[in-house]
């Protein structure tokens, strides 16, 4: 029996891992093809290509789902093929031994996207976007579209880039009054954290007042405000990009501010349920081999994988962005298509049984 579940799970792990290399290999193709739309400055061809290579623990993430259930998938459905399934059932396996092989898979991919979810692609996606905003010109540039925007009070607050030693390329603060109008605007060049306050320096500030404008340059100005190192590292990165500890960081902190903090709890539930969502999806793949998909060819099986993985994404997709607009629980836009997954799942394996 041993050798029945080693060669299940081998087979399900192997298909894993082709269906990986085959997504990432056209993702980072693409993925280089579109960034080198962007080449100025100093960010060139082999800048592109860091940056992609930064990327790529993002883009593992984002894919381990879809592998681990297309793997799943064409795993069992070529042992299903060459009926093998079959004679494994005839020997007296039962359907669960052969539901908890194809699952432990699942299970490392799992545990490996937790892992670098959390620890692996959050820091090295910030060096990626900070060195590329630092490589076209961020630190020249007043609220260039490579940066980021935050409000903490009456300031309006853009970064065009945030290094993770601390450092800021083109502040531009914007302070307005209770009435919304602009009261003065300042760029500085760059920005130092000095462990309870930011120096910014090359600093110039424009006044805006009852009898006119009026400009001031200085070599550096202290900048207090709430915002620290770690804070900014979160806020550079999109939420889906983020740590499970940074995004609930950061939530909490908008929280503090009175700022609506509904997009990164959004991404924190996502996160947080990406195990459970991709177990359920596994589940899914394997009662469509047990069930409706069982005597089908493996073209059939694969594009069948593909809309019922892209029907899954686009309902979280889609009340994910409404539960922002209509104000309910984000953890339920997350929970709602992994509950109808788990119940079609369910329902298929009990007629397959």
């Amino acid at each position: 029996m041993r050798r029945i579940d080693g060669y299940v799970m081998r087979t399900v792990g192997g298909a894993m891992f082709l269906v990986m290399v085959v997504v990432l290999s056209l993702d980072l193709i693409f993925g280089f093809i579109g960034e080198l739309e962007d080449t100025r400055n100093n960010y060139q061809t082999l800048e592109a290509l860091w940056y992609v290579a930064l990327t790529l623990p993002r883009r593992i993430y984002d894919y381990l789902p879809l592998g681990a259930f297309m793997g799943c998938l064409v795993g069992l459905g070529s042992m299903a093929s060459s009926s093998e399934l079959t004679v494994i059932r005839a020997a007296g396996v039962s359907l669960k031994r052969i539901v908890w092989s194809a699952m432990k898979p699942a299970l490392v991919v799992v545990v490996l996207g937790v892992l670098i979810g959390e620890y692996v692609a959050p820091p090295a996606e910030r060096l990626a976007q900070s060195e590329k905003a630092v490589a076209l010109g961020a630190g020249s540039n007043v609220a260039s579209a490579q940066g980021v925007w935050h409000r903490e009070g009456d300031f309006f607050i853009h970064l065009n880039a945030v290094q993770p030693n601390g450092v800021l390329h083109g502040v531009s603060l914007f302070r307005f009054n209770e009435a919304r109008e602009l009261q003065s605007a300042s760029f500085a060049k760059r920005g130092i954290f000095q462990g309870d306050h930011w120096r910014l320096e090359d600093v110039r500030r424009t006044l805006i007042e009852d009898t006119g404008t009026k400009r001031e340059t200085e070599q550096s100005m202290r900048w207090d405000t709430g915002l620290s190192p770690q804070v900014l590292s979160v806020l550079i990165v999109k939420p889906e990009n983020l740590s499970m500890t940074g995004l609930f960081t950061y939530a909490s902190y908008l929280e503090e501010q009175d700022l609506n903090a509904s997009r990164y709890w959004l991404a924190f539930w996502k996160k947080t349920l990406m195990p459970l969502g991709t177990g359920v999806m596994v589940l899914v793949a394997i009662s469509f081999i047990f069930g409706p998909l069982r005597s089908v060819t493996m073209g059939f099986r694969v594009f069948t994988g593909l809309l019922v993985g892209l029907l899954f994404k686009y309902m979280q997709d889609l009340l994910g962005p409404m539960s922002l607009v209509y104000g309910f629980n984000p953890m339920l836009a997350v929970l709602i298509p992994i509950a109808i997954s788990a119940a079609a799942g369910a329902i298929l394996m009990r007629r397959a049984g």
